[in-house]
């Protein structure tokens, strides 16, 4: 047997509602369950998205998922946007996360507009005690700014994870003194990722998490390949293990445990 049939994987992060994986989305199912990936948190970008994604997770019962609107898409949220994610939280077993949430100042600069729409979903995930997942491009002091304040107000209510992090040695730490977890994605993998691969040794083993931000971010030996998928989260996986200096399978069982305390997941 292999140690890719014997691993059990989580990816934490996934779009596979994505109009690229409508031809062959049985196709990609098969090849992340030949490659041990047992459980996958499909993410969220915005509210016109939940139907199609509660539809995959009543169609595969290996996935779960979050509801949110990312930061990009704040210009979208309004009066109603609260009720419907806190509506489908509450009646969906489905639901473990509410999310991706966050601030991007990358791609954009309405940074009161992203601060609202940010502190909204915190409160209504600390109220419905779940965990968030935060987008952070370019904003690490100011998503820390947020989190710093609703964790001494909430304590422990508030919890979640970094995804996709790219941030520095000293962001990351700032986040894991928050108590969030540091998910790592494809871009760990990339060769001058000199940062993401600092981090990546620094996170201890009880906050790692792995996913791949599909159809986003294909990993080496898949960088040329422009669909991303759940199977290569293996790549992570693997990289993850050279970097800390840990066999691949410790990796898998260490995230897998690590995914499902956060997100209350059975396997």
């Amino acid at each position: 047997m292999t140690n890719q049939q014997i691993m059990q994987l989580i990816d934490t992060h996934v779009h596979i509602n994505f109009e690229a994986f409508q031809p062959d989305l049985a196709a990609v199912r098969s090849r992340w369950q030949e490659v041990g990936v047992v459980q996958l948190v499909h993410s969220c970008v915005h509210p016109g998205e939940f139907a199609s994604i509660q539809a995959i997770a009543h169609q595969f019962p290996e996935v779960n998922f979050a509801i949110g609107l990312h930061p990009l898409d704040a210009h979208k949220w309004h009066d109603q946007t609260a009720t419907e994610i806190k509506t489908l939280a509450q009646s969906e077993p489905k639901v473990v996360a509410i999310g991706e949430m966050g601030l991007d100042f990358y791609k954009a600069d309405n940074y009161e507009q992203q601060h609202v729409v940010f502190e909204a979903q915190l409160g209504i995930a600390c109220e419905l005690n779940l965990p968030v997942i935060i987008h952070c491009r370019d904003a690490a002091p100011a998503v820390k700014t947020v989190l710093q304040k609703w964790r001494d107000s909430q304590g422990e209510r508030l919890r979640g994870v970094m995804h996709c992090w790219s941030g520095t040695p000293e962001e990351t730490q700032w986040f894991l003194d928050l108590g969030f977890y540091i998910s790592f994605s494809g871009t760990v993998t990339f060769k001058n990722a000199k940062n993401i691969q600092a981090a990546a040794k620094m996170v201890s083993s009880d906050r790692l998490l792995i996913e791949t931000d599909c159809p986003f971010l294909s990993p080496v030996p898949k960088r040329g390949e422009k669909r991303n998928e759940p199977a290569y989260v293996r790549y992570v996986a693997e990289q993850l293990a050279t970097l800390r200096g840990e066999t691949v399978e410790a990796i898998a069982h260490q995230t897998t445990q690590n995914a499902c305390k956060l997100f209350k997941l059975a396997i």
